[in-house]
């Protein structure tokens, strides 16, 4: 059997590359990748002398046979992306499954991403987030989507088209509100910028566009009011009763409610025993 690596490549400082990436880039003999003139530029520039093959959207289910029949072969293939960790927002997700499928070992080769990059830069919580991506280009679908995040308390993390940016960030003030929010836009390039303000602040900056590749951090939503103990204990017995696991109430009523994971944890323990 063969080894798909998975290998995070930098978003923009060629130095952000590790040095266990090069080598699995190097040893592997079949690399594929998004853009194989964005790679070679990456190789060349590490002396690495592979020579990707493309895999993008419209060409990965044959691209995915190819790979698996030299994981087949007992070869070790290596998968990147323009940019970051491949699969977040990027094609490769139909590759990995088949190679999971067949049997073969998957191993991941982490490195940078633009979310996490992003996320740390803001300002904003990092204790918990959701990684959205693009919104869906449907008005619809779109506002069906921005509707569902609306009560979301944990930090939310978009991608977005530098031309759509203004339009997004107003589509979120409307959505959710005078919330706090950061444009991170060029990671690790020369004109890096992290601009933090309120989503209406953040579209008047930007309402004629953004240059580069941009990630939007957005602050989540603010606890409802606590309810009071008792309220909270008989939410755990309905929710016990309906056959919910301590440790499932304890992260959903934590979400809810803002309580402590642990004191409910230990709470619905103390209701499993009566």
């Amino acid at each position: 059997m063969g080894t798909l690596y998975v290998v995070a490549t930098p978003i923009g400082n060629l130095e952000d590359v590790t040095l266990r990436a090069l080598r699995v880039l190097g040893e592997a003999e079949l690399v594929l990748a998004e853009d194989t003139r964005h790679t070679r530029v990456l190789l060349e520039r590490h002396g690495v002398a592979a020579r990707p093959r493309s895999l993008h959207a419209h060409n990965e289910a044959a691209r995915a046979a190819e790979a698996l029949a030299a994981l087949a072969a007992g070869r070790r293939v290596a998968l990147v992306s323009d940019a970051g960790t491949p699969l977040v927002s990027d094609p490769g997700g139909r590759l990995v499954a088949q190679a999971i499928a067949a049997g073969h070992d998957v191993v991941p080769v982490p490195g940078p991403s633009a979310v996490l990059a992003a996320l740390v830069a803001s300002g904003l919580s990092v204790e918990s987030f959701t990684f959205v991506g693009f919104l869906p280009r449907k008005a619809g679908e779109r506002a069906a989507r921005l509707a569902a995040l609306t009560g979301h308390a944990e930090t939310l993390v978009f991608f977005e088209s530098p031309r759509r940016v203004a339009a997004t960030l107003r589509e979120l003030a409307r959505a959710f509100g005078a919330r706090r929010a950061c444009v991170a836009r060029e990671l690790t390039k020369l004109h890096e910028e992290s601009a933090r303000g309120s989503l209406t602040e953040l579209a008047e900056r930007f309402a004629t566009g953004a240059r580069g590749e941009v990630t939007l951090v957005v602050e989540g939503a603010p606890p409802a009011a606590a309810p009071g103990a008792d309220a909270v204990r008989e939410r755990v017995r309905a929710l016990l009763a309906g056959g919910a696991s301590a440790r499932d109430i304890a992260a959903r009523l934590a979400r809810e409610t803002g309580t402590p994971r642990r004191a409910l944890y230990a709470l619905a323990l103390e209701e499993q025993g009566r």
